[in-house]
């Protein structure tokens, strides 16, 4: 999403990426973020809880209409019910991305 925000940037038209890596927002070339501490795969919440789906999506949008320039980065104020160590949505291995960015880093 990082890089398709940047070609609609540079048409004109202001964007906001929801966001659960935002450390990279720079790298990419993201001009606004909403972060947020989701699981991979559930940036809005879980499957069927409207109610937090309605309120990110909310939130994000609030993101883009307060943010003051390009390459700000908020970070939406939503918790995951879960602990990440007792959940099931994390695959036991690290996808390919992350193990070659901790390969990099001699980690």
């Amino acid at each position: 999403m990082g890089l398709v925000s940047r070609v609609i940037e540079q048409s004109g038209i202001p964007t906001v990426t929801l966001n659960m890596i935002w450390v990279y927002q720079r790298l990419i070339g993201m001009a606004r973020v909403a972060a947020i501490e989701h699981p991979f795969g559930r940036p809005y919440g879980d499957v069927g809880d409207a109610r937090t789906q309605t309120a990110v999506m909310r939130a994000a949008l609030d993101v883009f209409a307060s943010a003051e320039h390009p390459g700000q980065v908020a970070h939406l104020p939503f918790v995951w019910p879960e602990e990440p160590k007792e959940t099931k949505w994390h695959p036991l291995e690290p996808s390919p991305i992350i193990a070659l960015i901790k390969q990099r880093r001699g980690g």
